[in-house]
């Protein structure tokens, strides 16, 4: 099993050792954890690709020692996305994201030019490198033009996601995808365990992200680049939908749980389903895994019906202690069957950093989907992301796609407080999985006293949606016929990559000590 790690003076923890190294690196030069986050959030481009590209999104928690900021750097669609061209490509789907006859029947496409949205991701890192960091922004790149330019050797889980993705690719009949193949797949294949992989297009991109504070992005060469490409390919990405991006800070959102406190990005992410879930527990005298499960159906429930932009469409207060006690009595003796909602499983990293004067940061960043729209910028390495996906084609639906709107989201950063104090930043990536790894992870650590290595480690289930549940092979046999019992239909996975991928850093009095997934190849490097 692998170990917790403790750290006198800080400490980054993310799936890919090679960037949790980049981020202590910093660390070690006296950067500050937001300094050590964007290093990491840079070299996951990098080294695990499929998971995240520069052309993806990223939401962020910091705590900067007196209180708690959030950054939604997700991005919007397109002026010129319409929802006649969505609903006119759309796909049958395999789950809802919402309610509605509509979006019952069709859901956007997932690949090509129309999922595609602005990438938010490079304005996110400038955003939090100019509100706390102290090194300069272009040090914070200096691994991941590295990795890009010389080479990185491929780890197992990344290889092997990899190599799912070409497989992918190999059946997409859209033209824009074409040029996928010649950077991520030269040869007709993915890269194997421990062969050594080059990008330097990516590192070209990089360069100029780095030297201009993300400018080259959204206005300059790179933005000059992309958009040509778009005119080219068929795509709808145009220089005033780069140059008018914006991230936003926000508001996090929270609930309380036996002592702890659960705080969450609001809407247009899908956190508000773990805090709802969260909060109907704790107004049970006593739960098990029964009525976690209810309870985080009912969350789900309310996300997929009410979570969108908040620009777009007022959430209605789904916190609300009167609302909440309705809700909870919905929960019953046997398993509910809830509207469905099964967001598809995506492609995302997650880390999680923390410095000695005390900040903490809590990060998660995506393209969704595994290498996201399969669309390619050719000379500057990096794909971009299918967050389009996530609209619902519903028109009396909150999150219905439009132009300017951003799309409901699957990541969500999660952070805890203990006692009215800062405990540490947390999260677990994968989709669906995540407000139920939230969930999980707070009740390890609330109810049971485990520490984040311990919490990460139990044995993990995942609600699909019905009365359909799937546990890991470890589960106890015990629990599995009681949910059974219950009307739960439980399944044991063979795949371990629908329970998601986490991280966790918690506050000692002397220091730090972290846990990193072990269903991944990452690693919480300390000093």
């Amino acid at each position: 099993m692998r170990q917790a790690v403790y750290a006198p003076q800080g400490v980054v923890a993310t799936s890919q050792p090679l960037a949790a190294q980049a981020g202590l690196a910093v660390l070690r030069e006296g950067g500050s954890a937001v300094d050590a986050a964007v290093a990491t959030a840079v070299t996951l481009t990098q080294v695990q690709p499929g998971s995240n590209d520069i052309g993806g999104d990223l939401f962020a928690l910091v705590w900067d020692g007196r209180e708690l900021h959030g950054l939604n750097a997700s991005g919007r669609a397109p002026a010129a996305l319409s929802l006649a061209a969505l609903t006119a490509a759309a796909k049958p789907p395999s789950g809802a994201l919402g309610g509605g006859q509509a979006q019952a029947a069709l859901a956007p496409p997932a690949r090509g030019w129309l999922p595609v949205t602005v990438p938010g991701a490079p304005a996110g890192w400038q955003d939090l490198h100019a509100r706390f960091g102290r090194l300069p922004f272009e040090r914070l790149f200096a691994d991941a033009v590295h990795y890009a330019e010389q080479g990185w050797t491929v780890s197992p889980t990344v290889a092997r996601r990899w190599a799912e993705s070409v497989e992918v690719h190999r059946g997409l009949a859209q033209p824009e995808c074409r040029d996928w193949a010649d950077v991520y797949a030269p040869g007709g294949r993915a890269p194997q365990v421990g062969e050594l992989f080059r990008n330097p297009g990516a590192g070209r991109a990089l360069r100029l992200i780095g030297g201009s504070h993300a400018d080259a992005f959204y206005r300059g060469e790179i933005a000059q680049a992309l958009v040509a490409y778009a005119a080219q390919t068929g795509g709808l990405l145009t220089a005033a939908d780069l140059a008018e991006h914006t991230s936003t800070w926000v508001e996090p959102v929270r609930a309380d749980y036996r002592g702890h406190t659960v705080y969450e990005i609001p809407p247009n992410g899908q956190g508000v389903a773990a805090l709802q879930a969260l909060a109907l527990l704790d107004g049970l005298p006593g739960h098990g895994l029964h009525e976690q499960i209810e309870a985080m159906k009912l969350g789900f429930a309310d996300a997929h019906a009410y979570v969108a932009d908040p620009a777009a469409y007022p959430m209605p207060d789904l916190l609300d202690p009167a609302y909440l006690a309705r809700r909870r009595a919905l929960i019953g003796d046997r398993a509910g069957d809830p509207p469905p909602g099964d967001p598809m499983r995506g492609g995302t990293v997650y880390l999680a950093a923390a410095d000695a004067d005390g900040m903490m940061v809590s990060l998660i960043q995506s393209t969704y989907q595994g290498f996201g729209s399969f669309v390619v910028l050719p000379e500057y390495g990096f794909g971009l992301q299918n967050r389009g996906a996530g609209f619902s084609l519903d028109p009396a639906h909150p999150n219905v796609a439009a132009p300017g709107k951003r799309p409901f989201h699957t990541i969500i950063p999660g952070f805890l407080f203990r006692d009215g104090d800062p405990l540490g930043p947390f999260g677990v990536m994968g989709g669906h999985m995540q407000p139920q790894g939230h969930l999980q992870l707070v009740l390890a650590t609330a109810d049971d006293a485990l520490g984040p290595q311990e919490a990460l480690t139990r044995p993990r289930w995942y609600w699909h949606t019905a009365r359909q549940v799937e546990v890991e092979p470890e589960f106890d046999p015990l629990l599995i016929e009681e949910l059974r019992a219950r009307g739960h239909e439980v399944t044991v996975a063979t795949d371990r990559s629908t329970f998601g991928m986490g991280q966790a850093i918690w506050r000692i009095p002397g220091g730090y000590v972290a846990g990193s997934e072990p269903r991944a190849d990452g690693q919480a490097a300390a000093y």
